[in-house]
Order: structure tokens, then sequence, then C-alpha cells
């Protein structure tokens, strides 16, 4: 498994590990002339959750795989929160924003991946 694999897979365990929603990945590994190899894109319901989501990731990637973010933004408003690891960026959004946001759409020429969610 590489390494970029390996940092995917983690993220969503962090994800899950607080009820994080729709979780889905972007693939561009079959893409040129783009900022990095995978999105991981999630919702939740509040401000709260958006927190929680984004310090399960830093601490599941920290715990397992020795990671840390390259660039954090988001934190201060908590709508969109993006978690930058050079290779995978983590998109946590508020129910509402990513419904106006809609990268999936923006990025539609990317594979995506839903991950069925184990929360349900």
């Amino acid at each position: 498994m590489q390494s970029t694999d390996i940092t995917v897979t983690n993220i969503v365990k962090g994800i899950e590990n607080v009820k994080g929603e729709n979780i889905c990945v972007l693939d561009f590994t079959e893409l040129e002339n783009v900022v990095c190899k995978y999105f991981v894109i999630c919702d939740c319901k509040s401000n709260t959750q958006v927190n929680a989501i984004s310090n399960s990731i830093k601490k599941t990637l920290s715990k397992n795989i020795r990671e840390k973010p390259f660039q954090i933004e988001g934190l201060e408003n908590k709508n969109w929160v993006l978690l930058d690891y050079v290779d995978v960026v983590v998109h946590i959004f508020k129910k509402d924003f990513r419904e106006i946001y809609n990268l999936e759409e923006l990025w539609s020429d990317a594979k995506i991946i839903r991950i069925d969610n184990l929360n349900e």
C-alpha cells in the first residue's frame, strides 16, 4: 500500500471515529496539473463537530503514521476547515457550506469514491 493510500485510510478512520458524514474521496491520480493526489471530503452538523473531526484526523494520523498537516485553514469560523497533508487535502464542511461549494461537481473529472458511513 502506498503512503498516500495509508494517509487516506487513516483520514477516513479519523472522520468515522467522530461520526463525520457523507465521506467521499476524490482521486486525482489519473489527471494532469492538479494540486494534490486526493481530496477527502466530509460534512457534519455543528461547529463543535467540525472541530472534533479536525482533531480526530490530526490525532489519528499523528499516532498511526506520524504525519502532521502542512497547513490548516478555517478553524476560526469552522464552516469549512481544510487540512493540507500535501498529497492529500481534507475538507471538513458544515453541511450547508458543502452544498454551496459543491467540490464534487467542481472537480467532476476526478474519480469519486463514496465511503459507506459505518455510523448510520
